[in-house]
């Protein structure tokens, strides 16, 4: 068996495929080795306990992670997955890796992620390349659950919402000016919790504040994380993540002002992944 696993911040996807191909699907807490060091992971694993019914069957296991980014925050993960997986062997890489092998279509594509926080990639069927780097909640993450999420709190506390949604969000989470402070600044995945704050959002989507919130962000993403790719006009850009699932007009609209050629947008790439990997990878690796 092959265990192929795709995480955000938020949730992580675990697929297993067995010799016949068959696939069982899972789904955890999300596993950012920023946030989370080996204790956490680890138990978050083992809450799961369908998944680990196969712990000692799983040959491989390969891991694409949001802040799998160094060798470093890497070994945290695969520290955590070795010590459960004691058969397989492990391979953890970015999840912009993931992204770009789960919408590839035999051609060059840009492809981006828009979810709880936002990214983009090159794939050209050998090599997955950047141009900019992502910065994160605090100082990137344009067009992200969190953008967004810290684009609503800040007007709340302006006072600067629509009388609707701010009444909304009074009542549905008593929000106060300290509560906010306190889950920004002083608790742990200010990002997650920035972020949650999208399917409140989503509510109003038809509102032309949240319209124009949104459409702002996307159009700041494209320009700063499509846009710096010479051939964005002529290759198709694949978008992946809640953000731009929900809000794929918005998204198409923001795209159509700046030239880009879109094309899958998909909420989560683990079917595309486990599909790339039996292609791929499959007939290559012990099962």
């Amino acid at each position: 068996m092959i265990l192929i696993a795709d995480s955000g911040s938020t949730k992580c996807d675990w697929a297993i495929v067995d010799y016949e191909k068959n696939i069982f699907n899972f789904t955890t807490a999300g596993i950012n080795p920023y946030f989370h060091d080996e204790d956490y992971i680890t138990e978050e694993l083992l809450r799961n306990t369908d998944l680990m019914k196969y712990s000692q069957l799983v040959k491989s296991v390969f891991f694409y992670g949001a802040g799998c980014s160094s060798k470093k925050l890497n070994k945290i993960v695969e520290n955590a997955l070795t010590g459960i997986f004691l058969e397989a062997t492990i391979l953890i890489d970015h999840d912009l890796v993931a992204a770009a092998y789960s919408t590839y279509q035999s051609e060059p594509a840009i492809t981006c992620i828009l979810g709880t926080g936002s990214n983009s990639c090159h794939f050209d069927g050998e090599v997955v390349s950047e141009e900019v780097p992502a910065l994160a909640y605090i100082l990137g993450d344009e067009g992200s659950g969190s953008y967004y999420g810290k684009k609503l709190l800040t007007r709340f506390l302006y006072k600067q919402l629509p009388e609707d949604m701010h009444d909304a969000l009074v009542q549905e989470f008593a929000l106060t000016k300290d509560m906010i402070i306190e889950k920004v600044y002083m608790k742990p995945n200010a990002n997650v919790y920035l972020a949650s704050f999208m399917k409140f959002i989503t509510k109003f989507k038809h509102e032309k504040f949240v319209q124009d919130m949104i459409k702002h962000g996307m159009v700041k993403f494209m320009k700063i994380h499509v846009c710096c790719y010479k051939n964005y006009t002529t290759e198709k850009t694949h978008f992946i993540g809640s953000i731009a699932f929900y809000f794929e007009e918005l998204l198409r609209e923001a795209a159509d002002e700046l030239n880009i050629n879109v094309g899958t947008i998909t909420k989560k790439p683990i079917e595309g992944l486990v599909k790339y990997h039996i292609e791929h990878y499959f007939s290559k690796i012990s099962l």
